[in-house]
């Protein structure tokens, strides 16, 4: 469990740190790698959200055993954005530079899949016991 701690914890940590300084960047991506953007909406929106699971990995840090479901949702966010930057970069529609961005992304899903698996009720916890059937009231 003090794994699947640490590892939500610095992940959470880590993208706090990485992601606070896009919200002031807007121009300088656009100038990085035009075009300029378009649709600043989508631009914040995408930091947004990306911050709120920052949070949810945070939360998922204070309980693993009781969050466990969640490092599933965690791994699909991890999985699914280097998946899309893989399939854009094929397409032609990113740089190598935008998809390397995506590296720590790999490296965090497959922690959070190690966290999962190490968070794993033991076979012989009473939680995975077939119930006793009660005897019957004479």
């Amino acid at each position: 469990m003090r794994f699947a701690r640490v590892v939500f914890s610095i992940a959470g940590i880590w993208g706090f740190l990485v992601l606070t300084p896009l919200y002031f960047m807007l121009d300088l991506v656009g100038r990085e790698y035009p075009p300029p953007v378009t649709h600043p909406d989508f631009y914040y929106g995408f930091v947004t959200i990306t911050m709120a699971w920052q949070v949810a990995f945070l939360v998922i840090a204070t309980d693993p055993i009781r969050f466990r479901p969640f490092m599933l949702v965690a791994m699909l966010e991890k999985f699914g954005y280097v998946a899309t930057m893989w399939a854009l970069y094929a397409r032609g529609g990113l740089q190598l530079a935008q998809l390397s961005v995506s590296g720590p992304d790999v490296v965090l899903g497959l922690l959070f899949a190690a966290a999962f698996v190490k968070t794993a009720p033991a076979l012989s916890s009473p939680t995975l016991r077939a119930p006793v059937p009660s005897k019957p009231m004479t």
